[in-house]
């Protein structure tokens, strides 16, 4: 491969180079613009056409989606970056600092669930009643009798 120059750097690029280089099918890309998280623009010949910082985009579109971030949140943060230009380093660490409290407030609730995982299991008594991963401190007693949680309105 030759030496990189000025002209390919500011090409655009074809949805099928960006699904190879990003790792990301071309039917995703497609949603991720129905979405709103990206965007293309048309050839002449009606063909899609990204600018390179697609990249960066559709990189931080599969780490929050590897974290369970909605996206809803993702399209939000995004809209949040500058438009028309590669976003900075500090752009991008004023994204990140969206997410961390709410990254660290699902950590903690996992961890939390992780430690009492085990001993819900291990007692055997699959009771829900009583199960303080379903029902803690029995909140659902407060509703009536019966599998609240069975309902299929919950």
């Amino acid at each position: 491969m030759g030496k990189i120059g000025p002209a390919q750097i500011s090409r655009l690029l074809t949805v099928g180079e960006v699904a190879a280089r990003s790792g990301v099918a071309v039917s995703a890309l497609h949603f991720y613009e129905t979405k709103g998280l990206i965007e293309s623009h048309r050839s002449r010949g009606n063909q899609r056409r990204y600018p390179r910082e697609v990249l960066r985009r559709v990189a931080v579109i599969k780490v929050a989606q590897r974290v369970g971030i909605p996206l809803a949140e993702v399209q939000a943060a995004l809209e949040a970056l500058p438009q028309g230009r590669t976003p900075t380093a500090a752009d991008w660490k004023g994204l990140s600092e969206l997410w961390k409290s709410d990254l660290d407030a699902r950590i903690e609730r996992l961890q939390g669930l992780r430690d009492q995982l085990d001993s819900c299991i291990g007692c055997g008594c699959l009771s829900l009643g009583n199960c303080p991963l379903r029902n803690p401190w029995d909140r659902l007693s407060e509703e009536g009798a019966g599998p609240r949680l069975l309902d299929p309105e919950e």
